[in-house]
């Protein structure tokens, strides 16, 4: 009977996930809520050091045992030697095969250019995170994850896929190519017991979405949400902690968008 509760309070209990770009905003959200829902998680960051090593000090502080229940491991997504040093770092210091990858990794141009004044080399460096760095991940995690129950592969895109607002053009495409690579990816995984989906969130207030913004545009955003506000991480997080769980075997090849009716 305990070890029943205990399943049904931490469906996630022991199983280790790979959250990228998770020292901050939507990504660290999601690692501390798997975190709560049982997960071993390895924080992944690409420059400071500083906020991953706070999230994953959050974690552990809250774990009775001696062993650390969250790392932190730097690797840019769109190297895939780094990508693979994720998933070496996670089977080394839990001893175990990697359950659940997340990728939350992105970029978003804080300048808001149209396709005609975006740069070729905003462009490039957009689809390489955001493009290469969730195919870099979605292939190393279709060959070491775990196969089985349970076996998750979830991505973070955007509701601007689904609204094709002007503006973002190049973040909006390379968002919309990872939608199409995960349809493809959840078939092809065929008999393996891992799902591959996509979270899409519409405005989240994250610092990412602030940077380079006037008031007007961000007061557009609240007017538009029927809820009249902007989404909170913590709006995002339970969806991925639901996706990442048994309850989600169902569900597979499928994007949400988590936008409060923004779209």
């Amino acid at each position: 009977m305990a070890q029943s509760t205990q399943s049904q309070n931490l469906p996630l209990q022991d199983r280790v996930a790979i959250v990228t770009g998770s020292s901050r905003g939507i990504g660290k959200a999601i690692a501390l809520h798997l975190a709560s829902l049982g997960a071993k998680l390895v924080i992944n960051y690409c420059s400071n050091s500083t906020q991953a090593n706070d999230v994953v000090s959050q974690i552990n502080s809250t774990s009775n045992s001696n062993s650390p229940r969250a790392i932190a491991v730097k690797a840019n997504v769109s190297d895939p030697d780094q990508v693979k040093s994720l998933f070496d770092a996670a089977e080394s210091t839990f001893q175990s095969p990697v359950n659940i990858l997340v990728n939350s990794a992105g970029v978003l141009d804080d300048k808001c250019p149209s396709i005609l004044n975006t740069t070729l080399e905003d462009f490039q460096t957009t689809f390489d995170v955001n493009a290469r760095g969730a195919f870099l991940c979605c292939k190393e995690g279709a060959n070491r994850i775990k196969r089985g129950r349970g076996g998750r592969i979830i991505c973070l895109t955007t509701s601007l896929a689904a609204s094709l607002k002007p503006g973002y053009g190049a973040y909006t495409a390379s968002k919309a190519a990872v939608e199409a690579m995960m349809k493809i990816l959840a078939k092809e995984l065929k008999g393996t017991g891992i799902t591959a989906n996509c979270v899409a969130p519409g405005p989240i207030a994250t610092d990412m979405f602030y940077e380079g913004k006037k008031e007007e545009m961000i007061n557009k955003a609240i007017n538009d949400c029927p809820h009249g506000r902007l989404g909170q991480s913590e709006d995002v997080a339970p969806v991925v902690g639901f996706l990442a769980g048994d309850a989600s075997e169902w569900v597979n090849g499928q994007t949400i968008r988590v936008n409060g009716g923004y779209v």
